[in-house]
């Protein structure tokens, strides 16, 4: 059972959730992306899935909703496609970060770094696109 916090009443409230897509997958593991494999193995458990399957797009989703003070919500999307690599690489990042190819690249965001992720990820993305929707620069 998960505590409860309350937040003061002049505070913004935020919350994020993401997952992946394969479209070899019907779209899954999706919502279930956290969840699907064995916490730390998901990225392997997602290669055993795929087997020696050729189509291997993919897309990092993220949402993120911002509610206010008085209730109004403000909500923004980020993506980032791209294709399933055939082996993990790389040392940085975390769930799919070491199988996960951005559209245009040859390397996996694990090799990419953290200040990469920041700007270009499906979070980057959302957040950026957050901070536009609610007027902050």
């Amino acid at each position: 059972m998960y505590g409860r916090t309350v937040a003061p009443a002049d505070a913004w409230v935020v919350g994020e959730d993401s997952g992946i897509e394969v479209d070899a997958l019907g779209g899954e593991p999706g919502v279930h992306s956290a969840r699907w494999a064995e916490s730390g193995r998901q990225h392997l458990a997602l290669l055993e899935r795929l087997g020696d399957a050729t189509d291997r797009h993919a897309r990092l989703i993220a949402h993120m909703v911002a509610i206010a003070p008085d209730g109004r919500e403000v909500d923004a999307v980020g993506v980032m496609d791209g294709e399933i690599a055939v082996e993990p690489r790389g040392t940085g990042g975390f769930g799919y970060d070491p199988v996960f190819l951005p559209d245009g690249g040859t390397r996996t965001v694990a090799e990419l770094g953290d200040d990469w992720k920041r700007v270009n990820s499906h979070r980057g993305r959302a957040a950026a696109a957050l901070r536009a929707a609610l007027g902050a620069s």
